[in-house]
């Protein structure tokens, strides 16, 4: 016989919607008939009506009215995605940090973080390889476009990805990324605000900067220059649009080195044969709220073509002990 239930929220529930802990708890329950149960009260947070988007917290109570298995069968999802015990391994191999909270990934190049049309190969099928000792599998928390490299991070635990996804929303995370771009900006350091708009294009989508479109603003400095032929350039994005850096670099007249979908031929280097034709646009470092408390840092070496791009221009690494406190000091220095 089914009865009505009263189930108080674990920690490991704290801060997550309250639709997601029904998928969670009981996953033959379908979203429509949640939605009817909550429209007509029967499902209740501490006594009191309740939507699927109400975030519930621990220790609150949760009545859970006689639910029994949807007589409709639910379609099995197909799947095209040809995961091997290699491709977990290389995952496994790009971890630069993990703890109970969080796991972070020095994202390849060419990896696309979730998948889509002609995708059969992405982060997140892949994250049960990173599962290891504890209960739940990884979530992801945010995203980088497939040809970009850098440091990924991912939550370990519902609550920890409800306290990093409210981080980002607030905008307490703070990015850095490296690019090497074409040529040399006319002022070293600037702040870039245009808006951008999406539209379709022959190639797919494409973003180009419109002044209604969505605001856009992203901090840079020139750290080093080869000749004035391509410079290194260190971004702090203030938002997370599309393909934001690529054009606002676009815009600025110095688009990233290998980015022929926005800079076209002008993206690349002539007769520069130790050179990779890709993106060089590489997540740097990620500073953050960790879900144990306090601010959390990691830093990401740069990927494989981007190491011999920098060897062939003649940048040293090490010219940055720190990408944050050298962007704040060099940055903010020029224009108090």
């Amino acid at each position: 016989m089914v009865t009505l239930k009263t189930l108080q929220v674990s920690g490991d529930d704290d801060g997550i919607r309250l639709d997601r802990w029904f998928k969670r708890h009981f996953p033959d329950l379908g979203h429509g008939r949640l939605e009817k149960l909550l429209r007509k009260g029967q499902v209740r947070v501490d006594g009191k009506r309740a939507k699927s988007n109400t975030r519930i917290e621990e220790g609150q109570e949760i009545r859970v009215p006689p639910i029994s298995a949807d007589p409709r069968p639910r379609p099995k999802k197909v799947t095209k995605d040809n995961v091997t015990d290699h491709d977990v391994e290389m995952l496994r191999q790009a971890v630069i940090h993990k703890d109970d909270h969080i796991i972070a990934i020095n994202k390849p190049a060419g990896l696309a973080v979730q998948g889509g049309s002609g995708t059969s190969k992405h982060v997140d099928a892949m994250l049960n390889g990173l599962q290891f000792e504890m209960k739940e599998r990884p979530k992801l928390i945010h995203r980088l476009d497939k040809d970009t490299s850098g440091v990924l991070l991912l939550a370990r635990t519902a609550k920890s990805a409800s306290m990093l996804s409210k981080a980002f929303k607030t905008k307490d995370v703070h990015k850095i990324y490296w690019a090497a771009v074409i040529g040399m900006p006319k002022i070293k350091y600037g702040k870039i605000d245009l808006a951008l708009e999406k539209r379709p294009g022959k190639h797919g989508e494409q973003v180009i900067a419109d002044e209604d479109g969505k605001r856009a603003i992203t901090y840079y400095r020139t750290i080093d220059n080869a000749a004035g032929k391509a410079s290194w350039l260190a971004m702090m994005p203030e938002t997370g649009r599309t393909h934001q850096l690529r054009v606002h670099c676009k815009e600025l007249g110095t688009p990233i080195l290998g980015d022929g979908k926005y800079g076209g031929r002008e993206a690349f280097l002539e007769g520069a044969d130790g050179v990779a034709q890709q993106l060089h646009l590489h997540a740097k470092a990620i500073k953050f709220p960790h879900p144990a408390g306090g601010f959390f840092q990691v830093v990401s070496d740069l990927s494989d073509h981007m190491k011999k791009t920098w060897k062939y221009l003649g940048f040293d690494e090490k010219m940055v002990v720190d990408p944050f406190e050298d962007f704040y000091e060099e940055w903010y220095g020029e224009h108090e």
